[in-house]
């Protein structure tokens, strides 16, 4: 025969609930003889879930990693084990999820055809590295970046003569490297 009282509300709560799902600190649970006994199982059950079974090595030792965080709490449970199962598999569940939100993040995005250089891009970005570093800097800035000689001088800090000089010699160094693919063409 079972007789259960009601707690009364005169009487203090008792010194220590009881929670069906922790069991007495009496006997805990080593983790290094949890994660030895169940690592391969809980791989094996979760790379049948994933179908990666490198992924699956990844989320049960991440849910084990995450049990030993909280290794105090966890090791009191009646099934630690089922607490590492489920996070790995809550693991595998947001990992897809963001898989999945990647995926249509990509799919949405519009794919833009750039056409490769031209045989004159080409050309003139071989010429520009046969030049001098300083040559070099001067054309790409004047001309590309569209810098006066005063700005890139004051960039360069050395006189504007001297940006001159740069942009003249890699003008004319430009110039002698380009001509030969100019010169089979006939202007009209």
């Amino acid at each position: 025969m079972t007789v259960s009282t009601e707690p009364r509300l005169d009487e203090p709560p008792p010194e220590r609930a009881v929670r069906p799902d922790v069991r007495p600190s009496v006997d805990p649970v080593d983790f290094d003889q949890l994660y030895h006994a169940h690592f391969r199982s809980l791989t094996a059950q979760l790379a049948a879930y994933i179908g990666d079974v490198n992924q699956a090595q990844d989320l049960v030792q991440e849910a084990f990693c995450r049990a030993f965080a909280r290794w105090s709490k966890v090791s009191r449970y009646d099934d630690p084990v089922a607490w590492v199962r489920r996070v790995a598999w809550n693991l595998a569940t947001s990992r897809w999820r963001r898989l999945r939100t990647a995926q249509s993040h990509l799919r949405r995005q519009r794919m833009e055809h750039v056409p490769g250089p031209t045989p004159d891009r080409v050309a003139l970005t071989r010429a520009l590295a046969t030049l001098p570093p300083n040559h070099r800097r001067a054309v790409v800035l004047h001309h590309l970046a569209d810098l006066s000689v005063t700005q890139i001088a004051q960039q360069e800090n050395v006189p504007e003569g001297t940006i001159k000089s740069w942009l003249h010699r890699g003008r004319a160094a430009l110039a002698a490297q380009l001509a030969p693919a100019n010169e089979g063409t006939t202007h009209a």
